[in-house]
């Protein structure tokens, strides 16, 4: 029997072998469970190996072989290694040592794949903030939507794990095609460059997600905002009259709502059992593997108020709760590397998007002065393995060299697009997307010969064949149209029009061009002198809505008979298929400088019964209106006499019982109504004219469609060019030497030394020193100009910020956004101008010298300056 100290040694010993032991057991636990892991994949490959090959993409996007692509013009940084990028290798495989140590289970980070010249480049390095000159691009949405339009989609090689390779953008844009870390690393770029602190991010989603596979989703052109309930408030009123009580049994009205019910919740049912039937997404085996990039954008720059996930492939935003996006193993920008240590098992949801909080994320190059918190923790000091001293000074060493080294600059080169790519758009000019019972095309403005540049189709069925249906928008049209709805289903044709047509159309509905048949047609008011608004007609009426007229009428209603009589009108030009007018009916405001029973409210003249009704406004406290009835008199009548009599009119004053109004009086109003009668039936035939005239043009603009282009697209505007041309033809014909005058920049200074015709040296050096004086100051107040324009713009920042930070809390929504807006705006002229003040500055010895050479290398000059 073993005693004291032996003892103790022994249950050392034996505790030594116990955790041995222990450790042995863990090590072939780990290794079975590898085993079954391995087998369990193999198995899921065996089964999903036919899902993962058929993953169908567009039959528009052909195979592209990458290791075709030409690399020997690509700039030196593409083809090897800085020193300080060799540092920062070495910085990250020590980092993945440390990661793998402490989370064998969790896959290789992605920090260093080749680029399209082979070598090895860290993902820092490979986004390039740039800013692009185009105003659309300064939006997270315009420049996601940008980079989903312009390059293709593929998909990654292995869907469970990220590409070996990550090319440049430069080579993404130029080959229009790239997968999603591609599309990532490229519109994180982007945002980067206009103010955004954004994030490419490797995790996994949802295979609708990874695939591009939209045909589930709802079109976001159909999303309709959600609207905010008002709440009416009643008020009460002890003294209102109570409501009769209902009458009706409760218990029947329960028994039939029941019964409705019923019927409603079977038929929803067996619609809804049909629609699961038909787009049920098939049970996707990979879930929660399948690895996907996309970019996260972070509150607080550029005004973001809250979070949010931007996938590149569709270029829509997510909130980071949104149940697609399954997992996150890191995230980087153009200057860190930050590892999620946080648990993903219910996705996105529960994540903290605090990057500075080194509990939920460890980063890989510290940003502060600070010890650089490890993966170890505080237990790297006490766990593990035992090191000697020399292996943790050396660690030590690596660790001070990351704490003070900075992320090197980007390898890539300048990230460019001409006008004429950003027009263009989408990939070979055409795009299609598949959504959920709806498809949308996109296309490159001027691609297609009408001007068409997007059509939504909505369909009945989630098989894409029964359209109901679709909305086209255009652009670019000299006749103003904008787009087009067609419902198939009514056959109503709904078109909207941009300011500037014709005859100030704004909205055309129709079901058949043909003349006499319904019809909407609404106008631009300020484009108009009658304050037309609308006009509604069809066989047997037509209706005119009015604003802002002098007469203060709103409304006229004019009533057809279905006759037709061929008409010839004065004034009008063409004929016109005039129908026979029953009746016209006209509507007025108040007019507030009249009584009220001197102001009409109501007109109607009842042609074929020779009668005219006349309603006047209301009183104040009254509830009845005083009217007038004229019967004119007939033909033989008015041979006879000019005469009025009572009968004539019959009249109703609210407010008294007796007749104010003389004869004579009314005999008046009675000819000043009948002479306005032939002047409405007037208005209302050469409305009708241009009714037909509006559709007469729309055919023909319909026969022969014309694009415009603008003054500056010297491309497209043939027409432009050509008479530029033409006039520079005929002023260089009528001054044969003027264009070599203007073209000779020391004309100016000859002149004014009287043009000899043989300088001495004096001459060239006095005129060399001119021209030389005045380019610089032509410089110089260029530069100014700018600095003014700067030092302008950032006075009027200052005080827009005083202005919001003072009135901040008083502002509406409205105005708020208007004056973010604003901000932005203000923000993006100033960053051009401090652009091409810099760029001036650096420019400016250039051209000094340049033009001191010229000066030098000029005949005229060069046997007096050559040797000065």
């Amino acid at each position: 029997m073993v005693t004291g100290p032996g003892r103790e040694a022994l249950a050392e010993d034996r505790g030594i072998e116990m955790e041995v032991l222990e450790e042995k057991e863990e090590e072939e636990q780990k290794e079975e469970e590898l085993k079954a892991l391995e087998i369990s994949s193999e198995l899921h490959d065996t089964k999903t190996k036919l899902s993962v090959e058929q993953i169908c993409f567009s039959s528009d996007v052909p195979d592209f072989d990458w290791n075709s692509i030409d690399t020997s013009q690509l700039p030196d940084s593409y083809k090897m290694n800085s020193p300080r990028e060799k540092k920062l290798l070495r910085i990250a495989d020590h980092y993945h040592q440390q990661y793998t140590h402490l989370c064998p289970e969790r896959k290789p980070l992605f920090l260093h794949p080749v680029n399209e010249c082979g070598v090895e480049k860290f993902v820092s390095t490979t986004v390039r903030p740039t800013l692009l000159p185009y105003t659309e691009l300064y939006h997270w949405d315009g420049c996601a939507s940008f980079v989903s339009d312009y390059l293709t989609m593929e998909p990654l090689k292995c869907p469970l794990t990220p590409p070996s390779s990550l090319y440049s953008p430069t080579t993404i844009l130029k080959y229009q095609r790239g997968n999603c870390f591609d599309f990532s690393v490229l519109l994180c770029s982007m945002l980067i460059g206009a103010g955004y602190d954004a994030y490419c991010v490797n995790g996994y989603a949802t295979h609708n997600i990874c695939s591009l596979d939209e045909s589930l989703e709802e079109c976001p052109l159909l999303r309709k905002p959600q609207e905010v309930p008002k709440e009416d408030v009643k008020k009460s009123n002890k003294y209102r009259v109570k409501s009769l009580p209902d009458m009706h049994s409760k218990f029947e009205l329960q028994q039939e709502a029941k019964k409705k019910a019923e019927t409603e919740a079977t038929e929803k049912k067996e619609r809804g059992e049909r629609d699961m039937e038909a787009e049920e997404p098939t049970c996707d085996h990979l879930c929660g593997l399948r690895v996907h990039a996309w970019v996260l954008v972070l509150s607080g720059k550029r005004e973001v108020p809250e979070t949010f996930f931007i996938d590149p492939f569709t270029g829509n935003s997510y909130s980071t709760m949104d149940e697609q996006f399954l997992g996150i193993e890191s995230v980087w920008n153009h200057k860190n590397y930050w590892v999620n240590m946080q648990d993903c098992r219910n996705g996105c949801k529960d994540l903290v998007f605090d990057l500075s909080d080194a509990v939920h994320w460890e980063i890989m190059l510290s940003e502060t002065d600070k010890p650089l918190q490890l993966l170890l923790g505080a237990e790297k000091k006490n766990e593990l393995f035992d090191r000697n001293v020399d292996d943790m000074e050396e660690e030590e060493e690596e660790e001070e060299e990351e704490i003070s080294f900075a992320m090197p600059p980007s390898w890539v080169a300048p990230i460019q697009i001409s006008p004429k790519e950003f027009e263009t758009r989408c990939s070979q000019g055409r795009k299609v997307i598949l959504y959920k019972k709806a498809k949308l095309e996109k296309w490159a403005p001027y691609f297609n010969g009408n001007g068409l540049v997007k059509r939504l189709t909505i369909y009945a069925d989630s098989n894409w064949t029964e359209a109901v249906e679709v909305k086209e928008w255009f652009k670019n049209r000299e006749d103003m149209l904008d787009m087009r709805e067609v419902n198939k289903q009514t056959q109503l044709t709904t078109e909207y029009f941009s300011p500037g047509h014709l005859f100030g159309l704004k909205v055309h509905a129709y079901k058949s061009m043909n003349p006499q048949t319904e019809r909407v047609m609404e106008f631009y008011t300020e484009t108009r002198v009658d304050g037309l608004q609308k006009l509604a007609e069809n066989a047997s009426e037509m209706k005119e809505y009015f604003v802002g007229r002098d007469d203060f009428k709103y409304f006229q209603h004019t009533e057809f008979r279905t006759k037709r009589k061929k008409v010839t009108l004065a004034g009008v030009g063409t004929d016109v298929n005039s129908r026979p007018i029953v009746q016209i009916k006209e509507c007025f405001h108040r007019n507030l400088q009249k009584p009220a029973d001197e102001d009409v409210a109501e007109r109607v003249f009842l042609i074929e019964e020779e009668m005219i009704q006349l309603t006047y406004h209301l009183k104040d406290k009254y509830i009845t209106a005083s009217k007038k009835d004229f019967f004119k008199p007939t033909e033989s009548y008015r041979k006879q006499s000019e005469i009025m009599t009572p009968e004539m009119c019959i009249t109703y004053q609210a407010g008294s019982s007796e007749q104010h109004t003389k004869l004579v009086h009314l005999y008046k109003l009675l000819q000043k109504l009948t002479e306005e009668e032939k002047q409405l039936k007037q208005q209302v035939w050469r409305s009708q004219a241009e009714v037909l005239k509006i559709l007469e043009i729309r055919e023909n603009e319909e026969a022969d469609i014309k694009l415009s282009a603008s003054i500056y697209d010297t491309e497209r505007n043939e027409k432009k060019r050509q008479e530029y041309e033409a006039m520079m033809n005929a002023k260089k014909d009528e001054f044969p030497g003027q264009n070599e005058q203007d073209l000779d920049y020391l004309a100016p200074f000859l002149i004014q030394m009287g043009s000899p015709e043989k300088m001495t040296r004096r001459q060239a050096l006095r005129l060399r020193d001119n021209c030389l004086s005045d380019f610089k100051n032509r410089l110089v107040s260029k530069a100014n100009i700018i600095q003014a324009r700067f030092e302008k713009e950032v006075e009027e920042l200052q005080k827009k910020n005083q202005l919001f930070q003072e009135n901040q809390n008083q502002l509406s929504e409205k105005e708020e956004a208007d004056l973010l807006a604003d901000y932005s705006e203000t923000m993006f002229r100033i960053h051009i101008l401090a652009l091409r003040l810099d760029r001036e500055k650096q420019t400016a010895p250039q051209k000094y010298l340049a033009l001191e050479e010229k000066l030098r290398k000029d005949p005229r000059l060069a046997e007096h300056l050559g040797h000065a």
